[in-house]
């Protein structure tokens, strides 16, 4: 078996706290980079339905 390795957002810059992430086929799994111990996991299909509608404004986040 493979070692996954984290990939840093590219929406981070040169902060050392960050959104890391790293996929398989089925698999996301999304962490802070100061809190390395708590790891969300989902699918890639979930993820990409979330931000469709982070992006739609449906959620009604603030700016």
């Amino acid at each position: 078996m493979h070692e996954r390795h984290w990939q840093k957002s590219s929406f981070s810059g040169d902060d050392s706290n960050c959104v890391e992430v790293r996929v398989e086929v089925d698999l996301l799994e999304l962490r802070e980079s100061d809190d390395s111990d708590v790891i969300l996991h989902t699918t890639p299909a979930a993820f990409a339905g979330l931000l469709t509608t982070i992006k739609s404004g449906e959620l009604n986040l603030p700016a």
